[in-house]
């Protein structure tokens, strides 16, 4: 150590409310909603696959379908919504729409959600290893003897000790 004393650096906070665009999870105002209605949609997908359909069943169906568009649009930003809209096929004006029909738009609508999922997470892990490559730069560019909040930026007495977290 020096004989100086260390100095304090406060880890900066977000703003309380502040939406940063760049973050995928901010795509998704209810998570939870999301994945509740994801998942009941592939299971009404599994269940359709198996059972033969009646009129009244293919109604029913369909109606579930639709309500579950509107529900997935409240919990998602206005581009997911917008896409959504634009890859979801209304059914056909004849009456109640086909099992051939219910089946591919339950199928669509579960591959879309399936897609999205997996886009979000790989976005989040990008998103890690990009502020973990940026806390490293950082803890570098500190000079010995800093603390940030109560650790020490470096390790003058063990220079190849791990380095504490900002």
């Amino acid at each position: 150590m020096t004989d100086r004393e260390p100095q304090e650096i406060p880890a900066e906070a977000p703003a309380e409310g502040a939406v940063d665009p760049s973050d995928p999870a901010s795509m998704i105002g209810q998570p939870a909603k999301i994945m509740r209605i994801g998942t009941m949609i592939k299971q009404l997908l599994e269940e359709v696959r198996s059972a033969p359909l009646d009129d009244a069943a293919r109604g029913r169906l369909a109606e579930v379908h639709e309500r579950s568009l509107r529900e997935l649009e409240d919990g998602l930003s206005p581009d997911l919504v917008e896409e959504l809209r634009r890859i979801t096929l209304p059914f056909s004006d004849e009456g109640q729409p086909s099992d051939a029909e219910l089946r591919i738009a339950q199928a669509q609508l579960v591959g879309w959600l399936e897609g999205l999922f997996h886009g979000l997470q790989t976005a989040l892990l990008a998103q890690q290893m990009s502020t973990q490559a940026q806390l490293a730069q950082m803890r570098r560019a500190l000079p010995p003897g800093v603390i940030v909040q109560g650790h020490l930026a470096h390790d003058e007495e063990n220079p190849k000790a791990p380095g504490q977290y900002l």
